[in-house]
């Protein structure tokens, strides 16, 4: 069952969310070619702590996962889409690096991600596949609200898939947040309007659409980590929001 968040406890989870954004904005700025993804972890790890906060993911398993996240931060490169451990890799211009993180302030979670090319320079199958999935995020919060339905939003994500002619990611969901790093309900990137559960003033979620430029298939790593089945380039982006009585309110920016 998803657990409502009361006013206070979404104040909370914006204090939380505000020390997301700006490590995400350092760990982002600081994506370069010739920097190792190792750095990068570090470099979250010093932020959060000095916000008197933890990384969430550091340490988290999961139900059913075979052992703990050994990182701050996710960090994953080209082809693979989300659970990428940083490791001692180096940047190289044009990489594709998709950046998670999570926090944990005071026992507020909150979770955010977004990708980066290294370089800055896209071409024009990467710039159109970083702009179709940041896209698609917005239009999916624009759908928790409540009365929504959990359908509305997979058929928002899934709709700017379809206009750019992106593939929707299978088998990755979205997810409720705030009292742990994950809760229900999960979030699918597709749907059909009017369909799934109601969408409660009080539900924290996390949206994240994960978009292919080839196969949606994706399989698992030895080390966790979730990668398109013909190495085919993915990005993601993410925010945590709050269902409100305003409308949609998004903690993480």
């Amino acid at each position: 069952m998803p657990k409502i968040k009361s006013e206070k406890d979404i104040l909370l989870l914006q204090t939380s969310g505000k020390i997301l954004k700006a490590v995400l904005d350092a760990v982002s700025d600081a994506a370069v070619p010739g920097v190792k993804l190792a750095f990068l972890d570090r470099l979250a790890f010093d932020l959060i702590s000095s916000y008197e906060a933890r990384p969430s993911f550091l340490g988290y398993r999961p139900e059913g996962a075979k052992k703990a996240y050994p990182a701050s931060i996710c960090a994953s490169l080209g082809g693979v889409v989300v659970h990428g451990i940083p490791d001692q890799r180096v940047l190289e211009e044009g990489d594709v690096l998709k950046i998670d993180i999570g926090v944990d302030y005071k026992g507020y979670f909150t979770d955010s991600a977004r990708t980066v090319v290294m370089g800055g320079k896209k071409s024009d199958r990467v710039e159109k596949l970083v702009r179709a999935t940041e896209e698609a995020l917005y239009a999916g919060i624009e759908e928790v609200r409540p009365g929504s339905r959990l359908g509305d939003i997979g058929y928002a994500i899934s709709s700017v898939a379809k206009k750019y002619g992106m593939n929707v990611v299978e088998g990755l969901a979205g997810h409720g947040v705030g009292f742990a790093p994950h809760e229900d309900p999960l979030v699918f990137n597709v749907g059909r309007k009017g369909t799934g559960a109601l969408v409660e003033e009080g539900m924290v979620l996390a949206l994240e659409p994960m978009f292919s430029l080839g196969s949606p298939e994706v399989f698992e790593l030895p080390d966790g980590s979730y990668k398109t089945v013909d190495n085919s380039l993915t990005a993601h982006f993410e925010h945590t929001i709050a269902a409100t009585a305003a409308g949609p309110k998004i903690l993480t920016s």
